[in-house]
């Protein structure tokens, strides 16, 4: 499984995502539950932080996060299409 296939499970799947933006050095993410959010999984996936607020989640991913979340949106679109 790729690191962004572990990203994205760990913020509960496809069907839990409303939304992805990178920001510097973080993924800034919508998602419909928060308590799907798995922050460990996440750390292990190489987040170097994570935070939450709701529905809004920041995971702190370093210089990589424009490349990781255009990979995140594309992986995003194949499996909602599927």
């Amino acid at each position: 499984m790729k690191r962004v296939e572990h990203i994205l499970a760990a913020l509960g799947g496809v069907d839990n995502v409303v939304s992805i933006e990178p920001c510097v050095t973080r993924l800034r993410c919508q998602v419909r539950h928060g308590e799907q959010v798995d922050e460990q999984a996440l750390r292990r996936a190489g987040a170097h932080g994570v935070t939450m607020q709701g529905h809004s989640v920041q995971v702190i991913v370093g210089p990589d996060a424009d490349l990781l979340a255009s990979d995140l949106e594309d992986l995003w679109g194949e499996e909602r299409e599927s």
